[in-house]
């Protein structure tokens, strides 16, 4: 598709290139459970609207469409969700007023492929079957290795057993505590800590379905880098510093629950840190791929080396505070930069003059807020996205409506984005929404910071309900626990 019925654009330089998004007409698509991935890249991209499941703003975003619902519903994966919301005829309506053009998602799968192209949407993503195999965990490991960028002492093998296990970790000189991993998961739920035979017992029935990436267990600071690969080289983001397994954030042992993201951090890894993710993005691009990835990173504390964690081949978490620093510092989204690829214009631009653009930033953090109780609960009272202040007390208060997280000016404030709402269920592991704030929010031991701890107490606090008499054998069978 082209931005208009004329010759192919050709844009040299942002200011061409802002242009183009103020003004390119084919409407843009952002579908998924909830806005926020790419929540504020609607203020770049005049044509962008998101179609979400949940109503995070209660109708207030002007760009957010959400079709209506007869109650809470059950999905068993984040695909569902798009593919029920593209099949929905308030959807289909809705695109056929505003018109046919890109649509963008976190995950998809051949449903959702079918019901977008029947709407006469193009996915402006790299193909289903290259993504998932790069997502496999075995995958990461041989491209990151033709890359020269290698991962943390591994081996690829099967075990039906404990022994079978040690063995081949005892030959591979990986030492007697391991980290195992599924070739796919995430936040957490595929990644086992196996210091025992009680250990290998309690997973025993995932671990021996598949092979298995078996790492030695490291001392590490892990961390994440969203990068972009173009035909012109590949860009990249601020370094981010992961928080996991905070038990007052997730109920999840070592799963995902936010990020830190400030330029003092990891100040004598950084440089090699982006190299890494530069040279990963060239050699996906090589291999077909082109636009937004995520480069996870383990920093061993031991002996300082850099190992590569895995690739996340999609829109992600990390995406969010990615786009919002190099946007307000730096002056232009790096998503911008993969809608540039799937776009029919020629583009080209000083990228190194780009990179250099968000070097410099100030700290901020975003929380991801899980259900830690084992409650199940209707909702009958939540607190609304918007602008929240902190008094000394740890007592928060709501300032306002807002759709910018912009406008946070200071530590004491932070923009709350709702996921699960009034009449919706709640569950073990549930995403009750994310905070950001403009502040750090674990130190450099690996703490969690009071003031992320109250943040999410004062937040979760909010939230009310009925209770259910509802029988779940993993929590993520009610719905499934990651919409964001």
């Amino acid at each position: 598709m082209s931005a208009s019925t004329g010759e192919r654009p050709s844009l040299r330089g942002l200011s061409e290139i802002y242009r183009f998004f103020r003004e390119n007409p084919i409407p843009i698509y952002f579908v998924s459970p909830t806005a926020y991935n790419l929540l504020g890249l609607d203020d770049w991209v005049s044509s962008l609207r998101y179609i979400c499941y949940f109503d995070s703003f209660d109708g207030a975003h002007d760009h957010v469409f959400v079709p209506p619902h007869a109650g809470p519903r059950e999905f068993e994966t984040f695909e569902s969700v798009n593919t029920y919301l593209l099949g929905h005829k308030a959807v289909q309506d809705y695109v056929a007023q505003r018109g046919q053009g890109f649509v963008l998602f976190v995950m998809f799968d051949a449903e959702t492929e079918r019901l977008a192209d029947e709407l006469g949407l193009a996915i402006a993503l790299p193909p289903r079957e290259l993504r998932e195999r790069i997502d496999s965990k075995i995958e990461t490991t041989r491209l990151g290795n033709e890359a020269g960028v290698p991962s943390a002492p591994n081996i690829l093998a099967r075990a039906t057993s404990y022994e079978e296990l040690i063995a081949a970790a005892d030959a591979a000189g990986l030492g007697r505590r391991l980290v195992v991993q599924l070739p796919y998961g995430d936040s957490g739920r595929t990644t086992f800590f196996i210091d025992s035979a009680e250990d290998w017992a309690e997973h025993a029935d995932a671990l021996v379905v598949d092979e298995l990436k078996v790492m030695k267990n490291i001392r590490h600071l892990p961390g994440t880098v969203e990068a972009c690969a173009t035909r012109h080289g590949t860009l990249v983001g601020p370094v981010q510093v992961d928080l996991t397994g905070f038990e007052e954030l997730t109920p999840y042992k070592g799963g995902w629950c936010g990020n830190d993201c400030a330029p003092i951090s990891l100040a004598g890894n950084q440089g090699q840190i982006r190299e890494m993710a530069r040279k990963l993005g060239d050699r996906l691009y090589a291999e077909g791929y082109r636009g937004v990835f995520c480069m996870d990173y383990l920093i061993d504390l031991d002996d300082g080396m850099v190992y590569l964690g895995e690739i996340n081949p999609r829109i992600s978490g990390a995406s969010p505070l990615t786009n919002l620093i190099t946007s307000r510092y730096g002056g232009v989204p790096l998503f911008l930069f993969h809608l540039l690829e799937f776009m029919d214009v020629d583009w080209e631009c000083d990228l190194a003059a780009i990179q250099e653009r968000w070097r410099d930033f100030d700290r901020w953090s975003q929380l991801v807020l899980k259900q830690t109780t084992d409650d199940v609960e209707i909702i009958t009272h939540a607190p609304a996205s918007g602008l929240w202040r902190m008094s000394e007390d740890g007592s928060i208060s709501f300032v306002r409506m807002e759709t910018d997280w912009h406008n946070v000016t200071g530590s004491d404030e932070a923009f709350y984005l709702r996921v699960y709402g009034v009449n919706e269920y709640r569950y073990p592991g549930a995403d009750l929404g994310v905070v950001l704030v403009r502040d750090r929010m674990q130190t450099a031991e690996r703490e969690l910071m009071p003031q992320a701890a109250a943040w999410a107490r004062a937040i979760t606090g909010q939230f009310s309900g009925t209770s259910v008499a509802v029988e779940i054998a993993q929590p993520e069978t009610l719905l499934y626990g990651k919409w964001l």
